[in-house]
């Protein structure tokens, strides 16, 4: 344990060292020279000891200082005592900042530290991505002097930070970053930047989604209200005129009637829990009725179809909701390829894989639609589909239920020359049996 020297403990030894000096002096009658001679000699022991010290601090490397003697063995366990404090508080301190490191690391956002001039201090990972940002190369740099963006540079100027800033990335297409500043510490800011691409992307697809369903059912709406409206039950129109508004109205309703139909089916299919994936389920079967409800389809059109079924090949899933998935995309093919052309619809075992795909040979999908075509309402051509009686929201059915079976569709397409619809189902999914065979059905 370290002992404190006191100033009795030093007047003691001091004390004990010249008594005995004094005393021979006045025996040989030379005290005062004994008595200089001891202090000098004193003077000399301290001033080594001080060198001993002096070149321990600048220029030893050991943490242990020298071997002390009298009262410098207690000067140099006080310092060796001070300086092991030092250490455990420098590394409780390192350790607090390395576990502050790794939190940032660990959080979904990016991370910058600035002094109060927006000189960094010290950034994460995911700032160096989605900034653009380089260490060490930028320690030290002005943030606004790096994101080039006079919005970016005014907001942080102001000095008002209530509310966050949203940019749109340079260092990436399409992307939208939000930028949120807090005070840390004394004196430096914290900046928080997310990622809120997709929260945009879905609050524009709620507005495109609220304004489609309003037009969808506006059409019809208006259509059927101007022929009530010109309707007087003491004056009918001519029986003509009425069979005509019948017709477009009986029309229209069904239109409405298969537009709520397919978003109240959307709605359930993305609510509901996945309590009914696993039942076994018999596809031949299934794209049979789907055949024969495409054959009914496909009267006025005349396509040729064809039908490779592979009679034994059956998943699990939801009857139901599988049903859907296939029959929109037969009933796509047919309603948007032009009268007289080709389908090709397939149910195979490919790679220890189910795979289900629907060729045609239409005017084929641009690429710049092919990302959007499972969002709710977005169509290629809106008075094409119109015309087809199509709503918007098959491929994103199928999309759900798609994923609620964790399958995923694929989609590929060349102007003129047709598209392919197609999504495959794991082996897990695979309900096994035997004598496998094949059906061509040509109609």
């Amino acid at each position: 344990m370290y002992r404190v020297v006191n100033k009795q403990a030093l007047i003691k030894r001091l004390f004990i060292y010249f008594l005995p000096l004094l005393l021979i002096g006045v025996l040989v009658g030379a005290p005062f020279l004994l008595l200089f001679l001891g202090s000098f000699s004193l003077l000399v022991w301290h001033y080594h000891q001080l060198y001993r010290l002096s070149d321990w601090l600048l220029n030893q490397r050991s943490f242990n200082p020298p071997e002390g003697e009298g009262a410098w063995e207690q000067v140099f366990e006080g310092i060796y005592h001070l300086q092991h404090r030092n250490r455990k508080k420098r590394n409780e301190l390192a350790d607090l900042i390395r576990r502050f490191r790794d939190g940032a690391e660990a959080v979904p956002d990016a991370v910058i530290v600035l002094q109060t001039d927006l000189s960094i201090v010290w950034c994460n990972q995911l700032a160096l991505k989605v900034l653009g940002l380089q260490w060490p190369t930028d320690h030290g740099q002005r943030l606004d002097n790096l994101i080039r963006e006079p919005k970016f540079a005014k907001y942080m100027h102001k000095g008002d930070f209530d509310e966050a800033l949203e940019l749109d990335n340079g260092h990436a297409i399409e992307q939208v970053l939000e930028f949120r500043v807090m005070p840390y510490a004394t004196t430096q800011l914290m900046v928080v930047v997310r990622d809120v691409t997709r929260l945009k992307q879905l609050e524009q697809m709620r507005k495109d989604f609220v304004a489609n369903v309003s037009h969808e059912l506006r059409t019809p709406l208006t259509v059927v209200t101007g022929y009530l409206e010109m309707m007087d039950s003491d004056n009918l129109p001519p029986p003509a005129m009425w069979n005509k508004a019948q017709s477009t109205m009986l029309e229209q309703c069904k239109r409405m009637d298969s537009l709520v139909s397919q978003l109240l089916s959307l709605s359930r299919i993305e609510g509901s829990r996945r309590q009914d994936n696993d039942k076994a389920i018999n596809v031949p079967q299934l794209l049979g009725y789907i055949q024969t409800e495409a054959q009914s389809i496909n009267q006025d059109k005349g396509h040729e179809l064809l039908f490779d079924i592979d009679n034994t090949l059956d998943i699990k899933g939801s009857e139901d909701e599988l049903r859907s998935a296939f029959s929109n995309l037969v009933f796509n093919a047919i309603h948007y390829t032009k009268p007289g052309g080709k389908i090709q619809v397939s149910w195979l075992r490919k790679n220890n894989t189910a795979c289900f795909t629907v060729v045609d040979n239409g005017d084929g999908i641009a690429a710049e639609h092919i990302n959007r075509l499972t969002e709710r309402f977005y169509r290629v051509d809106k008075a094409r589909s119109r015309t087809t009686g199509g709503s918007g929201l098959g491929l994103a059915i199928t999309k759900h239920v798609l994923t609620r079976h964790d399958s995923k569709l694929n989609i590929t397409s060349e102007v003129g020359k047709g598209s392919c619809f197609s999504f495959c189902f794991s082996i897990d999914k695979i309900v096994e049996k035997q004598n496998k065979q094949q059906v061509l059905v040509k109609s």
